[in-house]
């Protein structure tokens, strides 16, 4: 077994290749050939002319480690990555390398697959190539959000002098066309009601500065618009269905599902190997009673960014949400933002009125909004969970019984 493993860098790898795991890496570290390649074609070639079994790497994205592990797998290579938190303390407890750098951390990633290569869950899920596809479009789409914003508030502060009439209008895409407002100023549309009131402005005109920035956002539009094109191609099939179902039940929007999507699909990636919810009964250190532990609802929430870490230290105890998905935890916050704290938005089924009643009642008693709206969304990933698997079991008939 020739196991590579490769710390990836923005234009550059370092490699170690093995064929057993060394005795003492502390001072293999100082023996070791390393390669360090560059990301060009020498560098490309000398890396497969290594001919690796597998190749194990941490999850950088979708931009640094992509090219590498294309490369790899298309030479027939198997892919494992290993989670950053899980490298270092790895390195550093099991291998005794106190010192972070490329190499160091090369080497501990091809013996982290020699101690684990048994236990899947020991590393990064690998991603179906649909969601894979869906993840990139939901980051490029959140990348466009991002460069609009100072373009459209600029663009307002210079229409507060030079078009005041118009400069807090909400200019909003079509299912065709770029926004109205700002296709007009660009010149790529034409409206009698702006011909009318620029017409008439109190403003002292658009300038040159002005017509640049709409452009701006005409084109990101446009990249916007295709975007949601794909998106909403790949979001239609049928493999999805079921997931999509459950998700209207929530009153997920088709962006809200589809970052989810890209994050849990599928589902049986979360459970035992009999297709049912994992569950073990252990004694509490504590309470010194069994108690039930969901493994597959943790493992859930985890993915999600909605799982809690206790982090204790003598009389201190204290629980935060860390690791997971920091894009769904974002998306799931904003939607009980929208959805379920406002009455009117709340999805009209037991869903909504639970997790609306759970909202109501965390605020009347006093608690921090922001951590109510928290609290909030991790019930609604509890919920979701329960019902994704019912549905899952309505698909497979030897998972009826499953307990969740």
């Amino acid at each position: 077994m020739r196991v590579l493993g490769l710390d990836v860098a923005k234009s550059s790898v370092s490699a170690c290749l093995l064929t057993e795991r060394p005795i003492q890496p502390r001072q293999f570290y100082y023996e070791c050939n390393f390669f360090h390649l560059k990301a060009d074609a020498a560098g490309i070639r000398a890396m497969l002319e290594l001919k690796p079994d597998v190749a194990v790497l941490e999850p950088t994205g979708v931009n640094y480690s992509r090219l590498w592990g294309t490369h790899l797998a298309r030479c027939g290579v198997k892919i494992f990555l290993v989670g950053h938190k899980e490298l270092r303390r790895y390195r550093e407890n099991h291998l005794a390398l106190p010192d972070k750098d490329d190499d160091a951390d090369a080497l501990a990633l091809a013996c982290y697959y020699f101690d684990y290569f048994n236990d899947v869950r020991r590393f990064v899920q690998i991603r179906e190539p649909i969601t894979v596809r869906i993840r990139e479009l939901i980051l490029r789409l959140a990348h466009l959000n991002r460069v609009q914003s100072p373009i459209i508030n600029r663009l307002r502060q210079d229409l507060a002098w030079q078009f005041p009439e118009v400069a807090l209008v909400k200019s909003r895409r079509g299912t065709s066309n770029v926004p109205a407002l700002w296709g007009w100023i660009a010149g790529e549309r034409t409206s009698n009601r702006y011909d009318h009131l620029y017409k008439n402005t109190v403003g002292l005109g658009l300038n040159n500065a002005a017509k640049y920035h709409a452009q701006r956002l005409c084109h990101l539009q446009r990249e916007e618009q295709e975007i949601e094109d794909e998106l909403a191609l790949l979001m239609a099939d049928p493999k999805f269905d079921s997931y999509r179902l459950v998700f209207m039940h929530f009153g997920f929007g088709d962006r809200v599902q589809a970052v989810l999507l890209s994050q849990i699909y599928p589902l049986e990636n979360y459970l035992g190997a009999d297709g049912k919810p994992e569950i073990l009964i252990r004694k509490g250190r504590s309470s010194g009673r069994y108690t039930k532990r969901y493994l597959s609802l943790r493992r859930f929430q985890k993915a999600l960014g909605m799982a809690p870490s206790e982090e204790s230290s003598g009389d201190s105890r204290r629980k935060k949400v860390t690791g997971g998905s920091a894009e769904c935890r974002r998306t799931l916050w904003q939607w009980v933002f929208v959805r379920i704290e406002v009455r009117r938005n709340r999805p009209q089924n037991h869903i909504g009125q639970s997790l609306g009643e759970f909202l109501d009642l965390e605020k009347a008693s006093g608690r921090p909004v922001r951590l109510v709206r928290s609290r909030v969304a991790v019930r609604a990933v509890k919920l979701l969970f329960k019902e994704l698997v019912r549905v899952v079991c309505e698909q497979n008939p030897r998972n009826k019984d499953s307990d969740v």
